[in-house]
């Protein structure tokens, strides 16, 4: 039998001291959390919420029917939240009204991306696809809902669920925390579902889990002339070719080997005529880093790139996309957090089914929220070469074993249950009291309307 198979069965059966969870009331939160989620009828609705979002899938930003049918579903529990955050972005709160106040996130946007799965909810808008996942982050976080709405007479404290928009693009976390998503948060989880775990198996690190990243267009200037008549022109081509080769050499020779470090090209655009050198060449790629001083590398990558197309007697400007796109630090997640998260797996799916991950070079923009107050970015396996759920995120063949959903609404709701329940005697994050009062007012408010 394989691991994807191991960890659905444990779910469904709900074999906590057959996989040798931890016994006493966090267990039995668990095994009363997994019984609602593994209900046929809550996993054919988290289906139909995925396949749903999956249809019509929205950019950065522009979330608006994603947003609208997360609200819809919100009423029909009866779960009040605050709309609008950062535009399409949605607060929802379920518990006592009272701190503590921990916060769970979900990320709505999709990619310009042309869908190539052919199945009965292929994506409906061409050159648009949800091929990171989100879809189903959303279907997951509204289960959690669901759950915690049901045991809301349970919750020792709040539950905060951030319907995010703009992760892919816009940084839309950041914008969802200037307008005041985290107020009174002392604690917050995500989840991502990862095609380098079987289906069901829950991985995360203590520490960085996932890299800094940034983005650079550079455009390389010389001067046009015939092919035939190198001589008469100023060759970007050249120029540009060679800085796509010294870039790399600031990886292999300036970096520390025990420090992770990319640095990709991604274009190489220039002129159209074979018979012409171009007057310009025009590169875009990414770096990324797992070091908090990623200025050193985004300054070497603009002098090399500038310097050396004056070895080739061209002009070039480097442009960082710093207003639109910032440069995302790395997700870096709190070791208590994490301790969290492996015991709730582990009650959930039985202990095996967690998984210590390496680090991994993708970027998230949680790590905005990991800067504010403690936080745990955690993946959910959903790799099953039976239904095509091989390919990495960003992949046109992008596909999820659906029975993920069921979990990550367990996961999510039975992380956030069992915090509130535990905080005072296992975790202990930097200034809960300062922003447990901070959270009395927010709630006040929320709870007011």
């Amino acid at each position: 039998m394989g691991r994807t198979e191991l960890a659905v069965i444990y779910f469904l059966v709900g074999a906590v001291q057959l996989a040798g969870g931890e016994g006493g009331e966090g267990a039995a939160i668990t095994a009363a959390i997994r019984a609602e989620a593994a209900a046929p009828e809550m996993g054919r609705w988290l289906r139909w919420v995925r396949r749903k979002i999956h249809e019509t899938p929205e950019l950065a930003f522009e979330e608006e029917e994603t947003s609208a049918l997360v609200r819809e579903q919100l009423d029909a529990m009866g779960v009040k939240y605050q709309y609008p955050l950062a535009k399409t972005g949605i607060a929802a709160f379920i518990g006592s009204g009272r701190p503590p106040l921990v916060a769970l996130r979900a990320d709505m946007d999709a990619l310009p991306i042309q869908e190539m799965v052919e199945w009965e909810n292929k994506s409906k808008v061409p050159g648009k696809m949800h091929a990171c996942g989100h879809d189903a982050h959303v279907a997951m976080l509204l289960g959690a809902a669901k759950i915690l709405k049901s045991r809301e007479r349970h919750l020792q404290g709040t539950v905060k669920l951030l319907f995010q928009p703009a992760e892919e693009a816009g940084v839309g976390a950041q914008k969802m925390i200037e307008e005041g998503a985290l107020d009174g948060v002392e604690a917050i989880f995500g989840a991502h579902v990862f095609h380098d775990l079987p289906t069901s198996v829950v991985g995360t690190r203590p520490g960085a889990l996932l890299a800094g990243c940034g983005f650079f267009k550079a455009v390389v200037r010389g001067r046009q002339g015939q092919a035939g008549y190198p001589q008469l022109s100023v060759d970007p081509v050249l120029a540009a070719s060679a800085t796509v080769i010294s870039l790399q050499n600031i990886v292999s020779r300036e970096a520390n080997p025990l420090d992770s470090q990319v640095i990709s090209v991604a274009s190489f655009n220039g002129g159209s005529n074979l018979d012409q050198i171009p007057d310009l060449v025009t590169l875009t790629g990414t770096f990324r880093t797992f070091s908090p001083n990623y200025q050193q590398l985004r300054r070497r990558i603009e002098q090399v790139i500038v310097e050396q197309a004056k070895v080739y007697r061209c002009t070039a400007v480097v442009d960082f996309y710093e207003k639109d796109y910032p440069f995302y630090p790395p997700t870096v997640n709190d070791e208590a957090l994490v301790g969290h998260v492996r015991r709730v797996s582990g009650d959930l799916l039985g202990r095996d089914n967690f998984r210590t991950v390496a680090p991994v070079m993708g970027a998230e923009d949680f790590s905005f929220y990991a800067q504010v107050v403690p936080a745990a970015l955690f993946f959910v396996g959903i790799r099953n070469e039976s239904v095509g759920s091989i390919h990495i995120g960003h992949s046109p063949r992008f596909m999820i074993d659906e029975r993920v959903l069921p979990v990550g609404a367990a996961t999510h709701a039975a992380i956030a249950e069992r915090y509130l329940r535990e905080r005072h005697h296992i975790l202990r994050p930097q200034s809960s009291r300062e922003r447990g009062r901070e959270g009395e007012s927010v709630l006040s408010e929320m709870y007011a309307g």
